[in-house]
């Protein structure tokens, strides 16, 4: 466009505009010396900087930085504003950004303008940028679940405080010294990806609730339920992230859970076999008490030949083993009236043992007792207690086949307000398979007609009675023990009664 020449008055009012600007304002040649300096640029110079290179002025370096603005100018003809990079232009002042654009003369770069100026709005979308990754690296560190983020080459660029508790690995370790591989067993990275870049499993490039196994720093297996994606940058795939919940506390309470609804069904159908017992035993009693007084009226009126005699002893012996069931059955459905009060259990356990020891069946087996003078006290009924322990003390001897060892102690747990009673043999042990069967109603491995298989199913009604817990723990040909556990009287201070 066509332009008329500016008046001196013009031009006068231009250079003091100029000087007037309050940044700095640089003309510079195509080989970056400084042609022209506005007022603010030339301050606090001793000597003019007229002549001089301006990367030497502005940066005090001796040749143009990569990212010089004059660069782009002289390379494009287009102006330049380089506010990926900031310069210091002044110590006093806050970092700044360079701006340049050509000066053409005959369609020619006859000089380069450079001005700096100050992107407030720049410097608080930085400030903005900088709280933001901080509260990001913050959420990402205070996350609950393991949080790590790798590249393609597995190296890992994301790893919060979480991941570290679960890995057993330092944030620096997992940064500096190992790849994502290391946090899984054998080939599971590869299984990941591999299900990452199918569709069948969340979508392409996401995985949902997945659970493997990983590991940790000493190598112990880590059950893990993961959400992991894959992320895209200009539709490359840049990295992969993952969250990593740690499953070993969830696989605890859902066995412990197991175990009570088990511990639930047995009580439940030992109540169902208590009620049915009961019934049963009441519609039997009666008779066999009329067999056995009738059969010994025939032979104590009746002179009657011998084997004939024999022949009514034998159903006298049946119809006694016939009654002393339907006693057990009683006891079982706990139809009989008890005595709870305090007991010492130490005493009770002295008690039943001094009526066992001399029997035969004991005579070469060694018996050992390592009873806590210190046992509390509990509730309960002295002869149900009596008939617990006598019950497993016998099965242990049984177990032993007359010899081996027998050991009985007690403890007590303060903490927990609980006594605890082992009974262990060195006997055959119980299989496994048998084991998880031992206190159901008539359940028994013993030879038809030695036994009932009511015996530990009595044992586990009279200890829940007591609000206490029975379990056994053996290994075929190692021997088995009984744990009992029984909550002990508390005194008026909340502590507990020593016997």
């Amino acid at each position: 466009m066509n332009q008329s020449p500016r008046s001196e008055k013009e031009k006068k009012y231009l250079i003091d505009a100029i000087d007037a600007f309050n940044r700095k304002l640089l003309i510079i040649a195509p080989d970056y010396t400084i042609l022209a300096a506005n007022t603010v640029a030339m301050a606090g110079h001793s000597e003019s900087i007229i002549g001089r290179p301006c990367h030497e002025i502005i940066l005090g370096c001796h040749e143009p930085c990569a990212n010089c603005p004059a660069k782009d100018v002289l390379r494009t003809g287009s102006a330049s504003l380089r506010y990926d990079q900031c310069y210091n232009l002044d110590i006093n002042q806050d970092m700044l950004c360079l701006y340049s654009y050509p000066v053409y003369r005959n369609g020619e770069v006859d000089a380069l303008v450079m001005l700096d100026f100050d992107l407030q709005a720049l410097k608080n979308v930085e400030e903005r940028r900088i709280r933001s990754n901080g509260f990001l690296r913050n959420l990402i560190h205070s996350a609950v679940d393991g949080v790590i983020a790798s590249d393609p080459t597995g190296k890992i660029l994301i790893f919060n405080d979480a991941a570290a508790q679960i890995t057993g690995y330092t944030v620096e370790e997992a940064l500096n010294d190992i790849s994502i591989r290391d946090v899984y067993i054998g080939e599971g990275a590869r299984e990941i990806m591999r299900m990452l870049l199918s569709p069948e499993h969340g979508g392409e490039g996401k995985l949902i609730s997945y659970h493997i196994d990983g590991k940790n720093k000493n190598g112990q297996v880590v059950p893990i339920s993961l959400n992991a994606s894959i992320v895209y940058e200009n539709g490359k795939k840049v990295a992969t992230i993952g969250f990593f919940h740690d499953r070993r506390e969830e696989i605890r309470i859902q066995k412990e859970l197991e175990k009570t609804q088990v511990q639930l069904l047995q009580a439940e159908k030992m109540a169902s076999m208590g009620k049915m017992a009961a019934g049963v035993a009441h519609q039997l009693n009666n008779p066999l008490s009329g067999i056995i007084l009738f059969t010994k009226l025939v032979m104590e009126d009746y002179g009657l030949p011998e084997d004939a005699l024999k022949d009514l002893e034998r159903v006298l012996d049946d119809a006694r083993r016939a009654k002393d069931i339907v006693k057990e059955l009683l006891e079982f459905s706990r139809q009989t009236a008890h005595e709870m009060k305090p007991q010492n259990l130490n005493e009770i356990i002295s008690r039943t043992m001094f009526l066992l020891e001399n029997q035969s069946i004991f005579h070469n087996i060694d018996i050992r007792k390592k009873l806590d003078e210190h046992a509390p006290i509990i509730y309960g009924d002295a002869q149900q207690l009596n008939h617990v322990f006598m019950n497993i003390i016998l099965n242990a001897a049984d177990a032993l086949n007359g010899t081996g060892r027998l050991t009985i102690q007690t403890s007590v747990c303060p903490e927990n307000k609980i006594v605890c009673v082992e009974i262990s043999d060195t006997g055959h042990g119980i299989p496994e398979d048998v084991i998880h069967h031992i206190f159901e109603p008539f359940y028994t491995t013993k030879e038809q007609g030695k036994g009932t298989g009511l015996g530990l199913s009595i044992v586990y009604g009279i200890v829940e009675s007591h609000g206490g817990h029975i379990h056994a723990e053996s290994k075929s040909g190692h021997g088995t023990t009984f744990f009992i556990e029984f909550p002990v009287v508390e005194s008026e201070n909340g502590g507990i009664q020593i016997g």
